[in-house]
């Protein structure tokens, strides 16, 4: 069997692992075989955590509406409920930003949501 030289190709392939890890501390950034590790352990979590960033964003949202409508009375489930029966479309986000920003829009929001009631 021929031997094969592999010069060009494993330094490009070292290269752009070693890239990948710039910024790392210590010999994650210089040693190929521990910035490998750290590579791939790092788009791991970079994969996992853009997942669960929309679960925080999401209970993030829930907390702050859920504070805001019972200033006005209702629980969350109550006020997402009614919401859904007076056919008033607003998400989630929007509505902790209402919530934050404009207090006096939200609380027209929950005053709908509460004649929604019956």
């Amino acid at each position: 069997m021929t031997r094969v030289k592999r010069g060009n190709v494993a330094r490009k392939r070292r290269n752009k692992i070693l890239k990948l890890a710039k910024g790392f501390r210590g010999s994650h950034s210089t040693l190929f075989r521990t910035a490998n590790q750290q590579v791939m352990k790092a788009l791991r979590s970079a994969y996992r955590d853009r997942k669960k960033k929309k679960r925080d964003f999401r209970r993030l949202w829930i907390t702050r509406i859920n504070a805001a409508s019972r200033q006005h009375g209702l629980s969350y489930s109550q006020l997402i409920g009614n919401l859904k029966k007076a056919d008033i479309q607003l998400n989630r986000k929007m509505l902790a930003q209402l919530a934050v920003l404009d207090p006096a829009s939200f609380g027209k929001v929950a005053e709908l949501a509460s004649q929604a009631k019956g």
